[in-house]
């Protein structure tokens, strides 16, 4: 089996209206719509992973579950390039289950509602490159992810350069913001609203 090794950059988004408009303008076509996702991320009591710098995380979309494992990232000063496998599971759910069954541990939960988009003209999406439109408790955040060569293209075309780049994964990022606001971090999750 090859090793897939996933490349890419986050960038903070300041007005979603404009960067709609903007990939519009550009030709990139949402190839999934908007939607909630929850994350989940496990470790080992002896955080085995992380101190790896590792991690196993089972997402929900909807009735779909995703199950990734990201290995140690690349050295890289630009972007985060580091080893991904996954594969979606039937039932999200036992998959939970079966990880809690074998000694794992939920150490933190996210949230977010995402939007995926393709370039114009890549009728593979599956294997094209993909730019996500995440919004999240903690702000709204571009994601490319592809060859390095179509990431620093198109963040230039969208009025972007290297110094924009954030390659903290959100989790991360969670923790810099409560740090910044004094505040004790727990998991990533929005605020519920009575009903």
């Amino acid at each position: 089996m090859k090793q897939r090794h996933e490349t890419e950059i986050k960038i903070a988004v300041r007005d979603a209206k404009e960067l709609r408009w903007r990939l519009t303008e550009l030709g990139f076509r949402p190839v999934m719509a908007r939607h909630f996702e929850s994350n989940y991320l496990f470790d080992f009591p002896d955080q085995r992973l992380r101190k790896a710098r590792s991690l196993v995380r089972l997402r929900f979309a909807g009735d779909q579950g995703l199950l990734t494992y990201k290995g140690p990232p690349v050295q890289s000063t630009k972007y985060k390039i580091r080893p991904e496998i996954e594969t979606h599971v039937e039932d999200g759910h036992l998959m939970r289950e079966i990880l809690l069954h074998m000694g794992l541990h939920e150490v933190f939960s996210y949230e977010k509602f995402r939007t995926i988009y393709a370039p114009r003209g890549k009728r593979d999406v599956a294997h094209a490159p993909q730019l996500v439109f995440d919004e999240t408790p903690i702000g709204n955040y571009l994601e490319l992810e592809g060859p390095q060569r179509w990431i620093d293209e198109v963040a230039r075309q969208l009025g972007h350069s290297r110094k924009d780049y954030i390659t903290e994964s959100y989790a991360a990022l969670y923790r810099m913001k409560c740090q910044l606001e004094g505040k004790t971090p727990g998991n990533m999750i929005f605020p519920k609203r009575e009903s």
